[in-house]
C-alpha cells in the first residue's frame, strides 16, 4: 500500500478534528494557552543577557564614615585617653607614702570605675551590636559623658584641695597624677560630651539609623490637676420640703431616751391663747429647722456621748429638730449631734 492510499484510508471525522481550527476563546476568559505563553516571555526575558553594564550607584560620600578597624577615630582616641588614665592611675596620688586610687577605699569606683566601663560597653558595641545598648536609659555614648564628667568633677575637686592648702603655706595634698588625670578626663569629656559639635568628631553622630528612645527618655505626658469633688450645698433658710429629710436623719441618730424627752417637753408647753399673739412669739414645731446662736462655746455629742464638734458665738448653728431640752444640730459639713444645754440659746 502506497502512502497515497493509506492516506485516502484516514477517517474522516479524523481529518476533520485535525483539520478544525481552535475555537476562539471568549473575550475576557483566561485560557491554559495564554498562562503558558506568558510564563515563557518572562523565563525567556529573565534568561536574555543584559545588553550594558549595570551602574551601580555608589553610596554618597558623607554617608562613608572611616576609621581603624571597626572603631572610628573618636572612639580611638576615647579609648587611648583612657589607657594612660587607667595605667596613671596605679601611681600614688598622695605626695606622701603610696595610696593611689586603688587602695583610697571606694573612690576607684568613681574616678577610675566609671570611664573604665564606659569604655567596655563602647568596644563591645562595636564588636557586638545586638549586646548591650544602653545602660537603664542612657545610651553608650550619654552614659560615656556621664562617667568621664564625673569622673572629672573628683579629679577636679582633688586639684583644688592640693592648691588651695598649699595656697594657705601648707604642703601639697596630691601629687602629679591628679594633675595628670585631671588633664586626661578633660580629654574625655570633649570626646564624648562636646564631640557632636566639634569637627571631625562630630562625623561619629550623623548618619545615625533613627531609634525609637527608651520610655524613660521620652518626653512626659501632660499632668492636670485633680478635679475637686463637687461642694456640698449648704441649707441656709429652713425648708419646709427639708423635714422629711431631716425627720430621716435625726430618726438614724435619735436614741429611744430623747424620745421620752421630747414628749415631756411637748406636754409642759403652755398653751397660748389668740389673745396673747401680738405680744407673745409662739415656739417654733418641734420638726422645723431654724437658726439658733449659743452664747458660749458648747460641744456638741453624737449618740454615745462623744464630743464631734462645737457650736458658739461667732456663727449661727442649724437646729433641724427641737426636742424641748435638746437641739438636733446639723454641722456644715454634713456631721448631725446633740446639743444637750440649750440654756440663752438665741433663735434666728
Amino acid at each position: 500500500m502506497t502512502n497515497e492510499e493509506r492516506d485516502a484510508t484516514v477517517p474522516a471525522d479524523d481529518a476533520n478534528v485535525s483539520e478544525a481550527p481552535a475555537e476562539a476563546a471568549a473575550p475576557g476568559e483566561v485560557t491554559d494557552t495564554a498562562i503558558a505563553e506568558e510564563a515563557v516571555a518572562e523565563y525567556a526575558e529573565a534568561e536574555a543577557p543584559v545588553s550594558g553594564a549595570v551602574s551601580v550607584t555608589p553610596p554618597p560620600a558623607d554617608d562613608v564614615q572611616y576609621g581603624v578597624g571597626p572603631f572610628s577615630i573618636r572612639e580611638i582616641s576615647l579609648m587611648s585617653v583612657w589607657f594612660v588614665s587607667f595605667v596613671v592611675s596605679f601611681f600614688s596620688v598622695a605626695s606622701v607614702g603610696f595610696n593611689s586610687v586603688w587602695t583610697s577605699g571606694l573612690s576607684w569606683i568613681l574616678t577610675i570605675g566609671l570611664p573604665t566601663l564606659a569604655v567596655i560597653l563602647v568596644v563591645m558595641r562595636r564588636l557586638s551590636p545586638e549586646g548591650i545598648r544602653r545602660v537603664g536609659s542612657l545610651g553608650i555614648d550619654q552614659f560615656a559623658s556621664v562617667a568621664f564628667s564625673v569622673s572629672a568633677m573628683l579629679w577636679l575637686q582633688m586639684v583644688w584641695d592640693s592648691v588651695a592648702f598649699a595656697a594657705q603655706g601648707g604642703p601639697w595634698l596630691h601629687s602629679w597624677v591628679a594633675w595628670v588625670e585631671l588633664f586626661l578626663m578633660a580629654g574625655g569629656v570633649v570626646l564624648t560630651v562636646f564631640a557632636p559639635f566639634l569637627p571631625t568628631l562630630k562625623d561619629d553622630f550623623a548618619g545615625r539609623p533613627e531609634a525609637p528612645a527608651h520610655r524613660n527618655a521620652r518626653p512626659v505626658r501632660k499632668v492636670v490637676d485633680r478635679p475637686r469633688p463637687a461642694p456640698v450645698p449648704v441649707q441656709t433658710a429652713p425648708a419646709p420640703a427639708a423635714n422629711s429629710a431631716d425627720d430621716a436623719v435625726t430618726d438614724a441618730y435619735a436614741p429611744d431616751a430623747f424620745a421620752s424627752l421630747s414628749t415631756q417637753a411637748a406636754s409642759t408647753e403652755p398653751n397660748h391663747t389668740t389673745e396673747d399673739v401680738t405680744t407673745t412669739v409662739q415656739p417654733i414645731a418641734s420638726h422645723q429647722a431654724f437658726w439658733a446662736l449659743s452664747p458660749v462655746e458648747r460641744d456638741v455629742l453624737d449618740v454615745q456621748g462623744n464630743p464631734i464638734f462645737s457650736v458658739g458665738p461667732t456663727a449661727w448653728a442649724l437646729v433641724i429638730e427641737d426636742r424641748g431640752e435638746v437641739f438636733v444640730v446639723r454641722h456644715e459639713d454634713g456631721r448631725v449631734g446633740f446639743l444637750h444645754d440649750v440654756s440663752g440659746i438665741t433663735r434666728g
